[in-house]
């Protein structure tokens, strides 16, 4: 990316260099972790990075359709993290690619991604919700200034940052109240500045969006946080879908809600609509959600 097209949002800006891996071989990468004091990497982050290595054997056109990963151990910011790339198939409309990522000589995360050339067929899709438009919200600045009194200091501390990734909740109720609400939230976002028009980044900026409060939306049935202190959350995995060409910064709408939750793991899903209603992206996780009584480890 050219210094021109430099997003003026630091924390975007440190986002598309963790997404600018290093190629050290025909189908080996490395990527960094930002410093940002976060004791493992952030889901999204490898989400992201592993679809920049599978992209980067893949000739264009050919834009991701799907992908399928499984988080199995916490990745150690402090490291680099290696992204080898097997090349499953390379067929006359679909492009199959399988990638691993390692780090201190163990896979820490696995996925396999689809890629498709451009072709036309039948069309419908889901009705976006009624909520209101992103202008009609607060930024989380404001929210935090209105409600910084009540809000837990790692909350306030957390909106309070420049993030790569501005969030709108549309309703903040469940941070106020520790009563349980229906398992289900809705939240604007898009990338904190303007991205290049490369698609295939735009898309990864979705994947590394799409972590963000996914798994969260399981706690909201039970009057809890992400950052409660006294359960233990983790991605377990994470499938996604890429319907419609979008712009990562450009507004779109998260619709989540949580179908189930047992045996200390809950089933979110997710839904991306641009504003003028079109469904873009869909998602699905599921998540370990631990209360902390003793110390538990994945195995």
């Amino acid at each position: 990316m050219s210094a021109a097209s430099e997003p003026s949002c630091q924390a975007l800006a440190g986002l598309l260099e963790v997404l600018d891996l290093e190629r050290l071989e025909v189908n080996l990468f490395r990527g960094i972790s930002p410093q940002n004091g976060w004791q493992r990497v952030y889901g999204g982050q490898v989400l992201g990075q592993a679809l920049v290595a599978a992209g980067r054997t893949v000739e264009e056109p050919r834009a991701a359709h799907s992908l399928h990963g499984y988080f199995l151990l916490a990745g150690d910011p402090a490291h680099p993290i290696l992204y080898e790339v097997e090349r499953i198939r390379d067929g006359g409309s679909f492009t199959t690619r399988r990638v691993k990522a390692i780090q201190h000589g163990r896979a820490i995360f696995a996925m396999s991604v689809s890629f498709q050339k451009d072709e036309d067929g039948f069309e419908h899709a889901a009705v976006m919700p009624e909520v209101p438009p992103p202008e009609a919200l607060p930024s989380a600045a404001e929210r935090v200034a209105e409600l910084i009194d009540a809000l837990p200091e790692s909350m306030r501390s957390y909106w309070q940052r420049e993030n790569p990734i501005e969030l709108r909740p549309v309703d903040v109720s469940r941070y106020l109240s520790r009563d349980p609400h229906p398992p289900a939230q809705n939240i604007w976002l898009r990338a904190n500045g303007r991205l290049p028009d490369d698609p295939r980044l735009h898309q990864c900026v979705l994947a590394y969006a799409s972590d963000f409060t996914l798994l969260d939306t399981a706690l909201i049935a039970h009057g809890k946080l992400l950052f409660d202190r006294d359960i233990q959350l983790a991605s377990l995995d994470h499938a996604l879908w890429l319907h419609r060409p979008f712009r990562a910064d450009e507004w779109l709408l998260y619709a989540q809600d949580s179908p189930s939750a047992s045996g200390a793991r809950g089933f979110c899903r997710g839904s991306f609509f641009t504003r003028d209603g079109r469904l873009v992206a869909s998602t699905a996780q599921e998540g370990l959600i631990r209360k902390r009584q003793t110390a538990y480890l994945i195995k």
